[in-house]
């Protein structure tokens, strides 16, 4: 899409978007409303709108709450000039029109076109994603949906099985494995793995890999004694026996379709073309190195400064001053999503990177706390990453550690506190 200069439109919308019904107001260079459409979120509703605006819309742009969705895509398809607003934002322009609270749909669409009127050279224009960073973005932001839910059945399931079956609760640590849904699924109740007998719990434990010298012998006394401490309410057994195994096959379900959702993935990643770029990154692995690529995307021009991708990704802090008070917050608006990649991937580079690790560990001694020490370093790896990102290569430690000895990092001097000049020489 070319990049249209914003004095050269001549009409400025507003468009608030609702699941079934939605309203567009636009206004001319005047502020003068020329249109005033609400229309229903069906073929024939936009339909309409595109007769509506087909006299005004090559010089028309769009100001929406949101900068996703069906509506977004819609707009972008029928060629016009999308400017996202924050909803904070959204709610303060208004504000601005209504001083007495006053609120309906077609003040907002009202508030949001003559905003973008007025202040709209200042914002930035939604760009569309090329088709393959879309969808594995897409994908990724599903993967970590379906990965909540079954977080959610897994708290679940162990809030059952502590009414009626505390054995499997002791017996297994980590519920998030097939394995442990399987032994619900073969032995529901507390008397039916006693009455199976040794024989039948050492070959589950044997088919399922889990007999180890360390932990075997714990579980198969642990099973020998399920029954001793269980409901004594056989009613409470029965109905919760029953909830656990329709947990158990949900989550195996799940399981598989997340299974599924890795494997598409994995092959997107591998066909995208900056797939070296990210996946070079320390710790980043096979799951976190597709989502931080598809936050980000390939339009190089989206973040001017590593800055900028700081506070889109939420690691840089809002500072706020009043007089000779100043102070600095945690950002609450940024990409969400990237913020809680960043911050795992932050924490997994430190088994890969020494500098990470004494990075990390030197914030901790200044008093942060385990969170605030990998919102810092993921601070440093943000402006790694951009730097990479714009120059689409992949990372290289020894050239990290080069520019750290040459930049005289105070960070090499804690990972190597003697004789820097051998480790340039190394480095080079």
């Amino acid at each position: 899409m070319s990049e249209q200069p914003f004095d050269s439109f001549t009409h400025f919308a507003g468009f608030d978007w609702a699941h079934q019904e939605h309203q567009i107001v636009i206004v001319d260079r005047a502020g003068t409303i020329v249109l005033n459409l609400r229309f229903k979120e069906d073929a024939q509703g936009w339909a309409s709108l595109r007769e509506k605006i087909k006299d005004v819309s090559p010089g028309l742009a769009v100001a929406i709450e949101t900068r996703c969705g069906p509506a977004v895509e819609r707009l972008l398809e029928m060629g016009l000039a999308v400017y996202p607003l924050n909803p904070k934002v959204a709610q303060r322009y208004c504000d601005r029109k209504s001083c007495a609270g006053v609120k309906s749909d077609e003040r907002d669409a009202w508030s949001f076109g003559d905003a973008l009127r007025t202040d709209g050279h200042g914002w930035r224009r939604l760009q569309p994603q090329d088709p393959l960073t879309a969808e594995l973005r897409l994908l990724c932001r599903d993967e970590i949906a379906l990965i909540e839910q079954r977080t959610a059945l897994v708290n679940q399931l162990r809030a059952t099985l502590y009414e009626y079956y505390s054995a499997a609760l002791e017996a297994f640590d980590d519920w998030v494995t097939p394995s442990a849904w399987d032994f619900v699924l073969t032995f529901p109740t507390p008397g039916e793995l006693v009455d199976a007998g040794k024989r039948k719990q050492n070959n589950f434990l044997q088919s399922h890999k889990l007999y180890r010298p360390q932990t075997g012998d714990k579980r198969m006394e642990i099973f020998s004694r399920a029954d001793k401490f269980a409901s004594p309410s056989s009613a409470v057994t029965r109905v919760k026996s029953l909830l656990a195994v329709t947990l158990a096959k949900q989550l195996r379900t799940l399981q598989a379709q997340l299974h599924e959702y890795r494997q598409r993935i994995t092959q997107l990643f591998n066909d995208h073309p900056d797939k070296d770029c990210f996946g070079s990154l320390p710790g980043a692995g096979p799951k976190l190195a597709p989502r931080l690529l598809g936050e980000l995307g390939a339009d190089r021009q989206r973040f001017d400064s590593p800055d900028a991708l700081r506070c889109y990704a939420g690691t840089a802090p809002v500072l706020k001053q009043s007089g000779k008070t100043r102070f600095a917050v945690l950002r609450r608006a940024c990409n969400t999503t990237l913020r809680a990649t960043v911050h795992l991937w932050a924490d997994l580079s430190r088994k890969r990177c020494a500098w990470a690790q004494a990075y990390y560990r030197q914030k901790k001694s200044q008093g942060l706390s385990h969170a605030s020490a990998l919102r810092c370093l993921g601070q440093r790896w943000l402006k790694i990453l951009w730097k990479m990102w714009q120059e689409n290569m992949p990372y290289d430690e020894a050239r990290h550690t080069q520019n750290q000895v040459q930049h005289g990092s105070w960070v090499i001097g804690l990972t190597v506190p003697s004789n820097p000049s051998k480790m340039t020489l190394a480095s080079a």
